[in-house]
């Protein structure tokens, strides 16, 4: 075998090496998460639960707190965040909202000592409040929470009967 066709097959295989592996590297980048779209009855219903465990603290903060870290958890992974640990969560969260994500780590932290019973109700207030700037930016609208709803999908029975399913092709053009 020459040196030239040796070079040439060794290149062959890193490339098709790179084609392989580019991929799931691509896929592990923590910044390339998708964030997905929340409707906007589904941030309402978050601000309002938000509000309504800040209510609830004066009587019961270890409960408020521990649910403020449920709700805010839950709302990542409505957002698209990882769902599988609270470590990956945190750490695709600390990508997108470096500023916030203390807080959320501060809330997760404080959480946990309540349900173990040693934390102080000032110190507790002061980890909710410094989680909410976080829970603000995934509740607030978002430019693909805004994007109109695809055309739907015609149902099998239509096509079977030989039907076209209705497009809406938007307002009519002047010529």
């Amino acid at each position: 075998m020459s040196t030239v066709t040796l070079i040439i097959l060794l290149a062959a295989l890193a490339a098709m090496a790179g084609l392989v592996i580019a991929p799931s590297v691509r896929q592990g980048r923590k910044g390339e998460l998708p964030v997905r779209s929340l409707p906007s009855e589904a941030r309402e219903q978050y601000a309002a639960r938000w509000a309504g465990l800040q209510e609830r603290f004066v009587d019961s903060p270890g409960w408020a707190l521990r649910e403020a870290d449920r709700l805010l958890g839950a709302l990542a992974v409505d957002r698209g965040y990882p769902a599988e640990s609270e470590e990956k969560r945190t750490d695709a969260l600390s990508v997108r909202h470096p500023e916030e994500i203390e807080g959320y780590r501060r809330l997760h932290t404080m959480a946990e000592r309540v349900h173990e019973g040693e934390t102080a109700t000032e110190r507790m207030r002061e980890a909710l409040v410094a989680a909410r700037p976080l829970f603000e930016q995934l509740v607030r609208a978002q430019p693909q929470d805004e994007r109109p709803l695809p055309p739907p999908v015609p149902r099998q029975r239509d096509l079977r009967r030989g039907r076209i399913p209705r497009q809406r092709l938007g307002p009519a053009a002047d010529h």
